[in-house]
């Protein structure tokens, strides 16, 4: 089978995306309306009877200077992996950027390697020897991943290595952290919320916290407290007009695309988060909360009300997005692995990203580049 490529339009790519159980929230065409420093493109392959059959959402970045790009599908693109003929889908992806002045492309197969039980996670993380997560026994294995990436590096796609200590990489986290609903009862999920998520989740009852949906006008006071968090954790916060942004084009494109959520207790805001659906598929995407009245247990509260209208929605999983990969005591994350393994869920190793260099010089000159920043 070959296959054709060609730019959709925006109307194409999310009747595609509509169609699918669930794709990426990176790989709807909205987001690349959140991103105002790439030049987004939809991009989709037609079978033989011209039918659109795979799409990918396309960020390109220039080159200060020079008219040539990076190109970025992140968790993307949405083509049938499992294909035996996976060269027919990737290249004429790769010819298409070239043509467009693509120097280098980056991809984000959205195909996952490994899964451990939350058992194996807390197992893991009370073994003095296990130093990470990649290195300790997996629950289940996804056999055709690994033909994935070797048929990857067969058609010269290199694997980018994670650049932190702690297993996040610059792009999107190899490693996340997800509750799965599929024949599942809430109950049932509740149920395997371990002994201490239960007893938050009663104290915040107890204590009268209220968890509310905001609007975009309930975005400032979350950014007041994301920004309180960025402090306290050690991470550099991204600006207001971002998640105004985000709010207005991935609403604009489905009501139910961003949720936001605030924990209030007496009159004041101890916590909020947003979350994301595509399809089957919910996202806790920013949380942010304050060091004040910890006791009243807020994080618990907030999450299992999120938790509880993603499946109201609908959602076979609920994703905490990304988690360390590192097991060391004293790594800072690892309190945040210990909260998300609380909910009984379990941790999904991804495929991770992988590079194809158009052109050696440029793609070498910009890992130079990124390697120093």
């Amino acid at each position: 089978m070959s296959y054709r490529l060609k730019a959709i339009t925006r109307e194409e790519h999310l009747a595609f995306v509509a169609a699918q159980p669930s794709v990426s929230h990176m790989q709807v065409p909205a987001w690349g309306d959140v991103k105002p420093d790439w030049r987004a493109e939809s991009l989709g392959w037609f079978d033989e009877g011209d039918r659109l059959v795979g799409t990918g959402l396309v960020l390109l970045r220039p080159l200060p200077k020079l008219k040539r790009y990076l190109a970025y599908l992140p968790e993307g693109p949405v083509i049938d992996w499992a294909a035996p003929d996976l060269e027919q889908w990737l290249e004429p992806m790769l010819a298409y950027l070239k043509s467009q002045r693509v120097f280098s492309v980056k991809m984000g197969p959205p195909v996952v390697t490994r899964r451990w039980s939350a058992e194996a996670v807390k197992a893991a993380i009370a073994d003095p020897q296990a130093r990470r997560l990649g290195d300790v026994e997996a629950t289940a294995r996804e056999p055709r991943a690994l033909d994935i990436a070797d048929r990857l590096r067969q058609m010269g796609w290199q694997q980018a290595e994670p650049d932190g200590e702690d297993g996040f990489a610059a792009g999107q986290p190899r490693y996340v952290f997800q509750v799965p609903f599929a024949g599942r009862s809430l109950e049932e999920v509740r149920r395997d919320l371990n002994q201490q998520w239960r007893r938050n989740i009663k104290k915040a009852e107890k204590a009268g916290v209220k968890i509310v949906q905001g609007g975009y006008e309930d975005l400032l006071a979350f950014h007041q407290l994301y920004v309180e968090t960025a402090e306290r954790d050690r991470f550099i916060p991204r600006p207001l007009a971002y998640f105004q942004r985000m709010w207005t084009v991935l609403r604009a494109e489905d009501p139910d695309r961003m949720r936001l959520y605030l924990a209030h207790h007496e009159g004041e805001m101890l916590a909020a988060a947003t979350m994301l659906t595509v399809g089957e598929h919910s996202w806790y995407s920013y949380g942010a909360s304050t060091s004040r009245k910890r006791e009243v247990q807020p994080n618990n509260a907030l999450q299992w009300r999120m938790m509880s209208d993603a499946y109201e929605l609908g959602a076979a999983r609920y994703d905490f997005r990304g988690i360390t990969d590192t097991l060391e005591e004293g790594n800072h994350l690892l309190g945040l692995l210990r909260f998300k393994v609380g909910t009984g869920g379990q941790a999904v190793e991804y495929l991770g990203e992988w590079d194809y260099p158009l052109n050696k010089v440029l793609h070498k000159a910009l890992d130079l580049y990124m390697s120093r920043r």
